[in-house]
């Protein structure tokens, strides 16, 4: 095969990038992908968080109810924490860069805590138990997030290194890192993560259900946190977009990858450690 038909084979077996991150625009509105992909996650999420308070005899309503306590606060979290971890793209011309959240740069991160702390709110507000409600919320937040990643595909952004695999990405000339001018094709990371994340949220509505008898208020959550983290820190590993550094050369986000992972385990088995020794009966 010669240079031009593996050029030709390539191109057709590689992902296409859109030419443009717009749905479609009527003066000076503008409905971008990005946006589109955020509010269909956040729909999906609300639905099956819904479907899983019922499950757990709670009224599936409390997930609608509590998406202003939920959604505004882990909104303004991911913001802060992009803007904080990644600082340097923004410090030349801050205003108004830090607040065009349409053209990307939310951390999920940010998202959960701001997320969290609004939840904690809602659930005393509302009288329920807040783990209760972190468990049904878990696996609708790992599918909003599977769905939000494809925002990043229409900005051709969060894709990670040159790769001549059959499913990488091409991506414009414009939007290639300076090293990489002269990549074609790079790893689609956005489809990895999002992959990876609807199969955590299988996983967990598995062990939700499976392992009900022997689960504790809080555990899927703390599962969630885990799972997710440990798979983000492969993902990222591929990426390289510009992100907060350690030590000169190491991603910050690895690091909290790291953290976030080694905390959620150590939780949780400390947690049925405990129950466990309890339950030993005495001789």
């Amino acid at each position: 095969m010669n240079e031009l038909q593996l050029l030709a084979t390539y191109a057709l077996l590689s992902l296409p990038s859109p030419p443009s991150p717009i749905v479609f625009e009527a003066g000076p509105f503008a409905l971008r992908y990005y946006g589109l992909f955020i509010a269909l996650g956040i729909a999906a999420g609300t639905w099956l968080a819904s479907r899983e308070l019922d499950r757990r005899g709670y009224d599936g309503t409390l997930a609608l109810d509590s998406l202003l306590f939920v959604v505004i606060p882990g909104f303004v979290g991911a913001r802060i924490y992009h803007v904080v971890t990644d600082y340097g793209l923004y410090a030349d011309d801050p205003i108004p860069g830090v607040f065009e959240v349409w053209n990307g740069g939310l951390g999920i991160y940010g998202a959960v805590a701001g997320g969290a702390l609004g939840a904690l709110f809602f659930a005393w507000y509302r009288g329920i138990s807040f783990l209760d409600y972190a468990d049904s919320v878990a696996p609708g937040l790992v599918l909003a997030q599977a769905i939000g990643r494809w925002g990043n595909y229409f900005n051709q952004e969060l894709f990670g290194r040159p790769t001549d695999l059959p499913w990488g990405i091409r991506i414009a000339p414009e939007n290639r890192p300076a090293e990489y001018a002269d990549a074609a094709a790079f790893h689609p990371t956005f489809f990895y993560e999002s992959v990876l994340n609807v199969l955590i949220c299988l996983a967990l509505l598995y062990v939700a259900r499976r392992f009900s008898g022997w689960l504790r208020s809080g555990d899927i959550a703390l599962l969630y946190i885990a799972l997710y983290s440990v798979g983000r820190f492969f993902v990222e590993t591929l990426r390289i977009d510009p992100a907060f550094l350690i030590g000169g050369d190491f991603r910050g986000n690895l690091f909290v990858s790291s953290i976030a992972a080694l905390l959620a385990l150590m939780v949780l088995l400390m947690r049925h450690a405990r129950s466990s020794s309890d339950r030993k009966p005495s001789t």
